[in-house]
């Protein structure tokens, strides 16, 4: 059986920019693997008007090859996109197009597998090998290389208080094929405090008119904050702030995790206003049937079958008072949580986890006992912080993975880029 360099696990962005960074090298084989059918971010949300919160430049690759013919750029010049871009002077690409870039990209590179299910991994210690077990079609096939990069993803993330919840509730991953459903019913409310929930609620409130139903927004949050997108602050996005973040003890990092959520978890300030300025020209001829609800904690979600509609039951959190809402469409904007694939189960031993159970990511973003054997793509806010799921690092987590595959540095990587010290200086 042929071996590999590397096997990725997954094909999202991160190891879809891996796959473009290594097409060049000539001695490093690697093999993606992938379940669904086709490369595709985000289908649920892929919004007409949305846009990404990174400018272009935060594509598969430019940050670490800015000559690399699978840049953005080298996407729109090739579709005959490049001047309408250029003349449109917004540095963020909408959504929808840079799912079409990510495909355009899969369909330039040959080792990619889809409709591969990857069920178990395990180690041969007889040639240091990992072999990867996946379902083709229900047919088994094996593949075997000497290192795994792990790019699945953050999964759908639902509170607590849906456990067990058996309605036609929405998460926002899935919104868009449902969101005619929505539309047909009397009313509609939308948990969650991020740029997800912000979207949804816009879309819905801009056919509030046309279909009238009653829309809510309950959000456990103090307000309806926006993305910190200042450039002090974007320079927490960066080689130094890994290595600092990276240094501390564990409990510091956990505390800074939890109080970071503000840095890549808000909302865009644009759309902020925009649902503003919609609300107020809705309220021309009179009230909107809306609620915009802050401080309101969801603690419990029934679900009666014989009426159709959800009772939710809510705590505001400064008040310290609960109340029920009542409605009927329930979309759960509840974000994306890293679970450790079931398919690691055989090769558990082999990996590292922290005192909370949760991997424990070295510096250079392995993950397992030899630290050089098992990489993880995103799923490191914990050790990495917002650099972890903000796609302009993702060039650079693949120049620090590419480097520990192959011994040397084909992909220059930034030592000190900000302007200010994180720490005590030197």
């Amino acid at each position: 059986m042929r071996s590999h360099d590397f096997i990725g696990i997954g094909l999202g962005p991160y190891n879809l920019g891996l796959a473009c960074l290594t097409a060049p090298i000539a001695d490093l084989d690697g093999l993606f693997l992938e379940a669904r059918d086709d490369v595709s971010w985000h289908p649920g949300m892929l919004l007409e008007s949305s846009r990404l919160q990174t400018p272009f430049l935060a594509d598969l690759v430019t940050l670490a090859d800015p000559t690399s013919p699978f840049s953005f750029l080298s996407y729109l010049k090739e579709i005959g996109r490049l001047y309408p871009f250029y003349i449109r002077e917004n540095f963020f690409p909408l959504r929808v197009e840079y799912d079409a870039y990510c495909r355009w990209a899969a369909a330039k590179l040959p080792n990619l597998r889809f409709g591969h299910q990857v069920t178990a991994v395990e180690y041969d210690p007889a040639d240091d090998h990992y072999v990867v077990t996946a379902t083709v079609d229900g047919a088994v096939v094996t593949h075997r290389a000497r290192h795994l990069v792990l790019g699945t993803g953050t999964p759908p993330h639902l509170p607590a208080a849906c456990a067990g919840l058996t309605s036609d509730a929405v998460h926002n991953s899935r919104y868009l094929a449902h969101r005619d459903a929505l539309r047909a019913k009397r009313s509609i409310t939308i948990v969650g405090s991020g740029q997800s929930a912000a979207e949804i609620y816009h879309d819905l409130l801009g056919d509030i008119g046309t279909h009238g139903y009653q829309l809510n927004w309950v959000t456990r949050s103090p307000r309806f904050f926006p993305l910190e997108y200042t450039k002090l602050t974007l320079e927490m996005t960066s080689p130094d702030y890994v290595d600092y973040f990276h240094a501390l003890p564990e409990p510091t990092r956990y505390r800074l995790e939890a109080e970071q959520k503000g840095l890549f978890k808000g909302i865009s300030a644009d759309l902020v206003n925009d649902i503003y300025d919609l609300l107020y020209a809705c309220s021309v001829d009179g009230p909107v049937n809306t609620r915009l609800l802050t401080n309101t904690e969801l603690t419990e979600v029934t679900y009666d079958e014989s009426t159709g509609s959800h009772t939710l039951r809510l705590r505001h959190v400064e008040q310290e008072r609960d109340f029920t809402l009542d409605t009927e469409g329930l979309v759960l904007a509840t974000g994306y949580r890293y679970e450790v694939p079931a398919f690691l189960e055989p090769i558990r031993h082999r990996l590292r986890f922290d005192d909370h159970g949760r991997l424990d990511v070295a510096r250079n973003y392995s993950v397992d006992s030899t630290g050089r054997g098992v990489f993880l793509q995103n799923g490191g806010t914990h050790t990495h912080s917002v650099t972890s799921p903000d796609l302009g690092m993702g060039p650079y987590r693949n120049s620090w993975i590419i480097r520990e595959l192959l011994g040397r540095e084909p992909y220059p990587i930034e030592k000190s880029i900000t302007f200010q010290d994180f720490g005590v200086p030197g």
